[in-house]
């Protein structure tokens, strides 16, 4: 199987294969001839295998092809929608053409994101009392519903994306009544999930991909079969996805509307329960308190509000009275299916509200995001590597791929994040000509990034020039949204070029506007980052204000520093050095995109050459000249043509 499979990649790859057939204008790429050769090994012997593929390696089809060849089932799970829309839509139609197979394909999603026929029925029932925009636009997702074959909200052009109704009618555990459903037979999620555990190729995303692992593990149903191989792109999203999918979440939001569901469920169905109104409207209020105490405080780390005895008064008393109310709901059991569920859900909700509470893993970050009403309670792991190492079964090819892996050309962090044994690993540099193609420039004199007020003036001036320079074709990108916020009223007054904003539009909807304008000017933080994919002449400049340290402030990292410190290690070049390492290399791929591509990387921050540390960064950049000349700078762009 070996030899046969590794042949038959190899042949696709040459010069008379059906790439050089298909596509006019092939060329053999060598470093994507032994991406593809080493992942048909790895599917062939189940070796689990890690590989960085620089920017223009080709590592889409550099694995699609050998897994498509193999005839074995094969999950890929990508880190993006975009990327997973991009591999269902384009990649994959277009290699079945090309290599003359049918193989059963899947993609599946989330179930938020597709459309939920029980909750679109409820919405249309109670349209008279609706705010007309919201209804309008349930209306237009109703007759879509009539068209659809999959229910993929990701299809639905009618509305935005950005709609009040599409949570009202997506797909949800918390609304979910199974079975007991009218539209079970005819489901979008349990269809999408039907088709996926009778395919080949099935196409998921990290997040479902984890979950439904999770589930397994705890003996519950299953959503994806179990495959021969597993292969994961976008795979340096890999470790901190998995600290969610091994931690706890408790959003208050769900606690507050089975609050507002038991209180429907007493006026609808158990009009003698006037007791159940009672104790939902009394948590409510509680509920309330509690949320508003937390918004006042504005404090993230929940170990940190422990010594406030008003709120852990506060706390408990909420729990206690969400208690009473379970035993109260209790005595009802059987009276009603949709008091069943709800009840079954609230004792999960509870529970994990309890867990928060108690705050006792040492080994866990507790933390809480702020919503615009409602919270998100975290317990992060500090460490996931033992979770994930019980995941990677021995019988499956395990393969990890993305353009940035590696610190200092070393491939170890990320094995040791994710508790991988035994695999081989591959570094593949990109066949990019970045010596002559791209300039790296870090402007001399500049202020320190920590002197704020001096460092904003120097930024804008540096923007200022690139910008006219590159005739607009320039994405800033930012470690904060103040310094955006910031930037952005600066150079709306001196630049006359259009300027997009990230906060402005969704992202797709920015990067399609920059594509048409062909002279703008993006600002974004951390979205813009990477999976951004602007080829050509529309992107000649990329600018970043300083390295992506993250926050010290940041709970996780607090948490694992502590934890690293705890074991005699320095918390710096253990965890912030190298993910701000593997940061700055995401950003530093918008530049080049393609073989052609020319352009100009300018980082304001001068601590990558006169701090030892910088030599890290240096190393894991691509092989790019390098100038501290502003001059030399400008005078690239003004080339780029």
């Amino acid at each position: 199987m070996s030899a046969r499979l590794t042949q038959q990649v190899l042949a696709t790859f040459s010069a008379d294969g059906a790439l050089a057939k298909a596509i006019k204008g092939f060329s053999l790429r060598l470093v994507q001839q032994q991406m593809a050769e080493a992942v048909s090994d790895s599917i062939s012997s189940s070796q689990n295998l890690v590989v960085e593929a620089g920017t223009g390696v080709g590592k889409t089809f550099a694995y699609l092809i050998p897994a498509l060849l193999s005839n074995k089932q094969i999950i890929v799970s990508t880190g993006s929608k975009n990327l997973q829309e991009q591999l269902f839509y384009k990649d994959l139609p277009a290699l079945l053409l090309m290599l003359g197979l049918s193989p059963k394909v899947a993609l599946l999603k989330g179930r938020n994101n597709y459309l939920c026929q029980h909750l679109m029925e409820q919405e249309l029932s109670g349209a008279s009392s609706m705010n007309p925009k919201i209804l309008d636009d349930l209306l237009r997702i109703n007759q879509w519903a009539g068209q659809t074959t999959d229910g993929d909200l990701g299809g639905l052009a009618a509305v935005s994306e950005s709609s009040q109704a599409l949570p009202l009618v997506s797909s949800a555990k918390e609304t979910c009544i199974g079975q007991r459903c009218e539209h079970y037979d005819v489901c979008f999620t349990r269809k999408a999930r039907n088709r996926a555990m009778d395919a080949q190729i099935i196409v998921v995303n990290h997040h479902l991909f984890l979950a439904d692992k999770i589930i397994k593990e705890t003996g519950f149903a299953e959503l994806l079969p179990d495959p021969d191989v597993v292969i994961f792109d976008e795979a340096h999203l890999l470790p901190d996805i998995a600290v969610t999918y091994f931690g706890q979440q408790c959003s208050t939001r769900v606690i507050a509307e089975l609050l507002q569901q038991f209180a429907d469920i007493y006026r609808k169905e158990l009009r003698d329960a006037k007791q159940i109104e009672l104790l939902s409207a009394r948590c409510l209020t509680l509920l309330n308190d509690w949320q508003q105490t937390l918004f006042e405080s504005g404090d993230t780390d929940w170990r940190r509000m422990l010594s406030n005895k008003a709120l852990s008064t506060l706390s408990w008393s909420l729990l206690k009275e969400l208690t009473t109310l379970k035993s109260v709901l209790q005595g009802h059991v059987g009276r009603s299916d949709n008091l069943d569920d709800a009840l079954e859900k609230l004792d999960v909700q509870t529970a994990k509200l309890e867990l928060f509470y108690l705050c006792e893993n040492n080994q866990a970050a507790y933390s809480i995001d702020y919503g615009h009403r409602y919270l998100m309670l975290r317990i992060a792991p500090i460490d996931v590597a033992k979770e994930c190492k019980k995941l990677f079964d021995e019988k499956v090819a395990w393969i990890f791929t993305s353009a940035t892996l590696q610190i200092n050309q070393d491939l170890s962090l990320f094995t040791k994040q994710l508790g991988i044994g035994n695999c081989k690993q591959l570094l593949l540099q990109s066949p990019f000509d970045y010596a002559n193609n791209a300039l790296f420039c870090v402007p001399r004199h500049l202020a320190s990034v920590s002197n704020h007020s001096a460092i904003l003036p120097q930024f804008v001036d540096v923007c200022v020039q690139a910008i006219e320079a590159a005739q607009g074709r320039t994405f800033i990108l930012f470690t904060s949204h103040r310094m955006l916020n910031q930037v952005a009223a600066a150079l709306q007054r001196r630049v006359p070029y259009p300027l997009l904003v990230q906060g402005q539009a969704n992202k797709q909807s920015l990067l399609k506007k920059y594509r048409q304008l062909g002279n703008a000017v993006l600002l974004g933080t951390g979205a813009f980052w990477e999976g951004v994919d602007v080829r050509g002449k529309l992107l000649s400049c990329v600018i970043i204000d300083k390295l992506p340290f993250v926050s010290p402030d940041d709970n996780l990292y607090r948490a694992r520093s502590e934890s690293i410190a705890r074991e005699g290690k320095d918390p710096f070049t253990e965890i912030s050095l190298p993910q701000a390492v593997i940061s700055l290399n995401q950003g530093v791929g918008r530049l080049i995109r393609d073989e052609k591509d020319k352009g100009v990387l300018i980082l304001c921050d001068n601590r990558i050459v006169n701090r030892p540390y910088g030599q890290a960064f240096l190393n894991s950049l691509p092989p790019m000249a390098r100038t501290r000349e502003l001059n030399n700078a400008v005078k690239f762009l003004q080339q780029v043509k």
